[in-house]
């Protein structure tokens, strides 16, 4: 004998069945305006939601970036933003009996301003300048760059990496061109150590993680004015 396979049947409820009723109703009685009305009033709600967070998705898409550029680049100082100027000092040939000036400010115009004048006499022959300290971390970055804008003299990008006045430095030259804003990459292998002119024994390479601050100098018997303009100073991969 055959066995007959029973397959059970589900009917909804009847409550079921007057819920559907009632909505058939409704989309009846409302038609293809009502639909599209309510289409346009769900879209405009959609809408306006979106432009409430789209300042909020702008933000995160600015932080997301600049996350991506702090991991390649430091900014050590940046003249285009306050700065407070007085905290770099100047220390010229007068320490040791010479007759140089030189004088640094920030200007209205997003840049600060190294200048002054190098004399020669009582063997002088060099003014610079020096940063308050760093408070970055340059651990796995390789140079610094700089964008300047100078007179066509050479000058030196000096790094200390302690906190004594008298101390060695680690210097790096550039030359600029008269009146052109250049950006000028020196990369920390190329510093070489300066103690009072002279390339100190037994120095290590410049270690960035040690940096403390930094600063420029002209020397070389460079006699007479100078005007060195920076735009910004930066640590980089």
């Amino acid at each position: 004998m055959s066995t007959l396979w029973q397959i059970p049947i589900h009917r909804p409820s009847a409550d079921r069945m007057q819920r559907r009723k009632n909505a058939a109703h409704d989309c009846a009685l409302s038609g293809p305006g009502g639909f599209r009305q309510n289409f346009e009033i769900d879209m405009s709600s959609l809408l306006s939601r979106f432009a409430r967070l789209l300042p909020l998705i702008t933000l995160t898409c600015l932080a997301f970036a600049v996350k991506a550029d702090t991991a390649t680049n430091k900014t050590l100082f940046d003249f285009s933003a306050a700065t407070n100027s007085s905290a770099w000092e100047i220390v010229n040939d007068d320490v040791m009996g010479g007759v140089s000036t030189s004088q640094f400010k920030a200007t209205t115009n997003g840049c600060a301003v190294f200048s002054g004048t190098v004399r020669l006499e009582n063997n002088g022959g060099f003014a610079s300048v020096r940063s308050a300290p760093v408070r970055e971390n340059l651990a796995g970055l390789t140079a610094f760059v700089l964008r300047v804008r100078g007179d066509g003299r050479r000058y030196k990008l000096s790094v200390r990496t302690g906190t004594g006045f008298d101390i060695p430095t680690y210097q790096c030259s550039f030359t600029t061109k008269p009146g052109e804003w250049e950006e000028h990459r020196l990369p920390f292998g190329e510093f070489v150590p300066n103690y009072r002119g002279r390339v100190p024994r037994g120095m290590p390479p410049l270690d960035p993680v040690k940096v403390n601050s930094v600063g420029f100098n002209i020397s070389d018997k460079q006699a007479g004015p100078f005007r060195l303009e920076i735009g910004w100073i930066k640590a980089s991969r």
